[in-house]
């Protein structure tokens, strides 16, 4: 398995992006974002997703993530899995203000989103992103170097039963605009290791 950008499709590509083997750059456009009803009662599905497919059902995909122009509240980007509008998954850094901003996942399952976070740093600037499948289970983790990282989100998408597509996502729900940087994209055997606890329920 490689992570080969040749292989990478759009869904709603912006006006101003680049690709090149070891670096994507997605300059996001005002009002894009991705959330269907929960709490909100809104329904938002224009955020471009840059993806590839695989049928394989045990892997890691890792990327390094950079948005140091990120400066508004919702700015976003990071790893996303997107099947349709109403299932999908992304994990990303969400700016919020000058002194935090929200390190978290949202799942989505047949239109109902949820959302997970913890308030990090307003300083921060990058974060790595290792995204786990193992068959319709997946597992989100966070480094700051890329070496150690820690477990965001273990989650279920209902629909992810064959081949899926993963990839970045970059957006600003607001009236803003940054410039998102991807690197060091990998994909490779899954580093999420199978349970070893309990025993399954027959």
């Amino acid at each position: 398995m490689s992570f080969d950008v040749s292989k990478l499709e759009w869904t709603r590509p912006p006006e101003d992006y680049r690709i090149s083997p070891g670096r994507i750059e997605i300059v996001t456009e005002p009002h894009t974002d991705l959330w269907q009803r929960t709490y909100y009662h809104f329904r938002n599905d224009s955020a471009p997703v840059l993806q590839m497919s695989c049928d394989e059902r045990f892997f890691s995909f890792v990327v390094r993530t950079e948005f140091a122009e990120s400066h508004h509240r919702f700015d976003q980007c990071g790893v996303v899995v997107y099947l349709d509008a109403e299932n999908w998954l992304k994990g990303s850094i969400e700016y919020e203000n000058e002194r935090f901003q929200h390190l978290g996942s949202v799942v989505t399952n047949h239109g109902y989103s949820d959302w997970a976070t913890t308030e990090i740093p307003a300083g921060v600037s990058s974060m790595w992103y290792r995204l786990s499948r193992r068959e319709d289970d997946f597992c989100i983790e966070c480094s700051e170097d890329g070496v150690t990282f820690h477990q965001m989100r273990v989650c279920h998408l209902h629909e992810a039963t064959g081949t899926v597509r993963f990839g970045v996502y970059a957006c600003s729900p607001e009236d803003s605009s940054f410039r998102a940087i991807f690197t060091n994209m990998d994909l490779g055997e899954c580093a999420w290791r199978a349970h070893d606890g309990q025993a399954p329920d027959l």
